[in-house]
């Protein structure tokens, strides 16, 4: 069963950064892309990029060029998310995501709040 299990919710001052993990479960990891998306309160799905496991390759949306870092770690099965300089405007669940043979799987989401 393809699993994506993500890390637990974060409480973060604004400036700083945050580093959300997904491990993936029940398939081979390099086989697909991991999507990173983030939902904001009350906003829709917002797609921040992906990355190929099998060799790091990245692929940034324009809104995340400058602060979104993907990684990918082949001898855990995880994938992370790094925002830096983090913003009031930050504040969403964030999604990591696969499609593979047999459909689309979605991890439950890591909530992170940016708060003074």
């Amino acid at each position: 069963e393809v699993q994506l299990v993500q890390s637990g919710a974060e409480l973060r001052n604004p400036g700083v950064s945050v580093k959300v993990s997904c491990k993936a479960l029940g398939y081979i990891f390099t086989s697909y892309y991991i999507d990173w998306v983030r939902q904001a309160p009350g906003q829709g799905l917002e797609w921040m990029g992906r990355i190929d496991p099998e060799n790091n390759g990245t692929k940034y949306a324009r809104n995340f060029q400058d602060r979104v870092t993907f990684a990918a770690d082949t001898s855990t099965n995880t994938a992370y998310v790094e925002l830096t300089s983090l913003r009031i405007e930050d504040t969403a669940v964030y999604y990591c995501a696969t499609r593979g043979d047999s459909g689309d799987y979605w991890g439950r989401g890591t909530l992170v709040t940016v708060s003074s």
